[in-house]
């Protein structure tokens, strides 16, 4: 075989050989992006359900602190009945503060639903609607608070809604 020809042959091969090692790295790195965007889905679904396993103690305590019951004040016993029941109410509000930073170090943040925050269907369940006139559907209650993780809602707030011709625009 002619030494040129040879040579050509060793070109071509060297080509090809070039081509399958491109293509095997370019594989390699789609397959490390995403195995990477695997292990991200999966960490986040993995957080987002043990904070849906944390959500229901949050609600109890927020109905609790709601349902406080509050002493009449002509009652000589009242004065000590309410300062027990605010010490109580404080621990409870101390508690739920402390849960609540703990989740954000998850990323975990509270939907704005205050009253006159405007409703959003994205993030919000409308349970109950005002037959009020008006232009603007906004919240006139929050009934339980909703929650996003990152960027993904895992729970809407549940919220009754009413309309205004006034819109809050904080």
């Amino acid at each position: 075989m002619p030494k040129n020809k040879r040579v050509e042959e060793l070109e071509q091969q060297l080509a090809e050989l070039t081509a399958d090692l491109q293509r095997t790295r370019a594989d390699f790195e789609n397959y490390r992006k995403r195995t990477e965007a695997e292990k991200a889905h999966a960490l986040e679904a993995g957080t987002s359900s043990a904070i849906l396993k944390l959500l229901p103690v949050i609600d109890n305590v927020e109905r609790a602190l709601k349902h406080q019951p509050q002493a009449g004040k002509d009652d000589p016993s009242a004065d000590q009945l309410l300062e027990q029941w605010q010490a109580w109410g404080k621990a409870v509000s101390t508690l739920v503060s402390g849960l609540e930073r703990s989740l954000e170090i998850l990323n975990l943040r509270r939907i704005e639903a205050a009253p006159g925050t405007p409703f959003n269907p994205e993030l919000h369940e409308a349970i109950h609607m005002d037959d009020n006139p008006g232009d603007h559907e906004v919240i006139a209650e929050e009934l339980q608070s909703g929650y996003k993780l990152g960027q993904h809602i895992i729970r809407p707030s549940m919220v009754k809604v009413t309309r205004t011709n006034e819109l809050n625009k904080d």
